[in-house]
């Protein structure tokens, strides 16, 4: 089969006159052949335009189909993403269902109503006045979930017994253990300071000034925490608190305790 092109040449050279004519159809026959180039030319040019555009368009096509497949794969990512999501809310929910309903049994079982756990919540805040200083600032979270009226609180019977129970853990581990802590204490002229304090469970504390010139000893008496100046204990008081800091070697050190 021919290309277009010849076949439309051919169709132009046959629609010319013959070479034998006369001399005004030997014009026309040039005038004929130059348009039948000229068309030619546009028609050739016509289809170079037109199979530029057929490769852009398969360039267009090929790029447009690798976008849809990103897109395809980005899409099927972020559904897996939310699948997950979905079943992690849906866990922790069933999580969070059992929780609600064991902290109810738990309470049912144990017998308590619900109403009995003002009278613990009050006496706990009333504990809380007699502890000493660290003792109050570890519990201080705990302690801020107390409702100021049990008639009238949004904490379900569990998340209020789990405050009290959590504060009472806290004094129990304080009682049991040897403490060094950190605080300011009004001294006997009247002026603040901050002390090294040493305490021995809640029954009995230490206190020594930085510079040692002063100390004291403290306990819990009349519902609050109260201290008197012992400025003779300073050395002892400081020897106490560097061993248990790691600072010197262990060794027995005489501190007096007041059995009130």
């Amino acid at each position: 089969m021919k290309p277009a092109w010849r076949v439309l040449l051919s169709a132009v050279l046959m629609s010319l006159p013959a070479a034998g004519a006369g001399a005004q159809e030997s014009g026309q026959q040039s005038a004929a052949v130059e348009s039948a180039r000229a068309t030619l030319a546009r028609w050739v040019e016509t289809q170079q335009i037109i199979s530029r555009e057929r490769e852009d368009w398969q360039i267009g096509r090929e790029v447009l189909e690798q976008r849809i497949s990103l897109l395809e794969r980005e899409i099927a990512t972020i559904e897996e993403g939310l699948a997950e999501v979905r079943a992690s809310t849906g866990e922790t929910d069933r999580k969070m269902a059992g929780l609600v309903a064991e902290d109810r049994r738990l309470a049912e079982a144990a017998g308590v109503p619900e109403e009995s756990i003002g009278p613990f919540e009050n006496r706990t805040r009333d504990l809380l006045l007699t502890l000493p200083q660290p003792l109050r600032e570890r519990v201080a979270l705990l302690s801020q979930r107390l409702p100021a009226d049990p008639a009238q609180t949004g904490l379900s019977l569990g998340q209020r017994f789990q405050n009290v129970i959590g504060i009472l853990n806290e004094v129990n581990k304080f009682n049991r253990d040897l403490t060094v802590a950190h605080e300011v204490l009004e001294l006997p002229d009247g002026t603040r300071a901050e002390v090294r304090s040493l305490y021995v469970g809640l029954g009995q504390a230490y206190y020594v000034t930085a510079d040692g010139g002063a100390a004291g000893v403290g306990h819990a008496a009349g519902g609050a925490w109260s201290w008197r100046p012992a400025d003779d204990l300073a050395p002892q008081v400081a020897r106490a608190i560097a061993i248990l800091q790691n600072e010197e070697v262990p060794d027995y050190v005489p501190l007096p305790v007041d059995l009130r």
